[in-house]
């Protein structure tokens, strides 16, 4: 297969330099990564969408070749909404398809919220809707387990712990699906720091009560309205951060949606299964 030529893009919106990628015409479809990727976590999809849209995957504040804020408030689900916001409106995009992983779908899902008449549709994969997953972080000792790695991505020790090594802990959860040329691309990523990327952990305050502390949690994220616009949910099952439980009752705060279960992936399930996750997202997209 043909290495697809990427056409490097940066927009100046809401205070920051944001880098993105784009491929193709048509309307638009905007990729938001999670932690700890960048841009690239879209590689594959970007040249399939862009067959039939303007297809762009931005590296979010904090990652890669975007800006770097350094104060942690900079980093709150609202101004990172704005973001996106902003950079559609650059884009010219009247209404778009919206597409999250991980902490990009906890950006997706916020914006949903706030934005809903600039969406046609949304795809959120291996990202909890925010108020199932305060229900889950308070009430689910498996949950609250799963999540424990909150309070070392909110202690000053993050950025060493997750460096050394060259990086290990980081290439070890990646180690199932990343080629040593998808590794090479994430490492140069990482050294250009992991605070950005831990920042929005820090901002949002979350923290487990594993540890038997009572925490702030997620009193960050933003109460949201009932989401109205068309969405796919796709869920690797065997994700071990963050657990089925976040499927259950979503459709109380989701109007319009599609729940695609994945038995066999993990919470990369973008990596690991590439032509179901397109194939899900096609026949989503083709329904009016």
């Amino acid at each position: 297969m043909a290495q697809p030529k990427w056409h490097h893009r940066y927009a100046e919106v809401n205070g920051v330099k944001l880098h993105y990628v784009q491929q193709g015409k048509g309307p638009l479809i905007l990729f938001l990564h999670g932690f700890p990727e960048f841009w690239y976590e879209w590689k594959d999809l970007v040249p399939e969408f862009a067959k039939d849209h303007h297809a762009v995957a931005v590296d979010m504040r904090g990652y890669d070749l975007s800006s770097m804020p350094k104060e942690v408030e900079q980093y709150r689900v609202p101004v990172i909404v704005e973001d996106v916001r902003a950079l559609a409106v650059k884009l010219k995009a009247k209404k778009f398809v919206l597409v999250g992983h991980d902490w990009g779908g906890v950006i997706a899902w916020a914006f949903a919220g706030a934005h809903p008449e600039m969406l046609d549709k949304l795809v959120i994969v291996n990202a909890p809707h925010p108020v199932v997953f305060a229900r889950e972080l308070a009430n689910n000792p498996a949950q609250q387990k799963a999540s424990s790695y909150f309070n070392l991505f909110n202690s000053p020790q993050a950025e060493t712990f997750l460096s050394q090594n060259d990086f290990g802990t980081l290439k070890g959860i990646m180690k199932s699906w990343a080629t040593e040329a998808d590794l090479k691309e994430y490492v140069a990523n990482w050294n250009h720091g992991l605070t950005g990327g831990l920042n929005y952990y820090r901002a949002a305050k979350l923290h487990s009560p594993v540890d038997g502390k009572p925490g702030p949690g997620t009193s960050e994220l933003p109460q949201m309205k009932p989401i109205e616009t068309p969405t796919l949910v796709i869920w690797g099952e065997k994700d071990t951060a963050l657990l089925t439980g976040n499927l259950d009752g979503k459709d109380q705060y989701v109007t319009h949606l599609k729940i695609q279960r994945v038995p066999d992936a993990t919470h990369w399930v973008i990596h690991e299964k590439t032509a179901d996750v397109i194939q899900s997202m096609r026949d989503f997209l083709a329904k009016t």
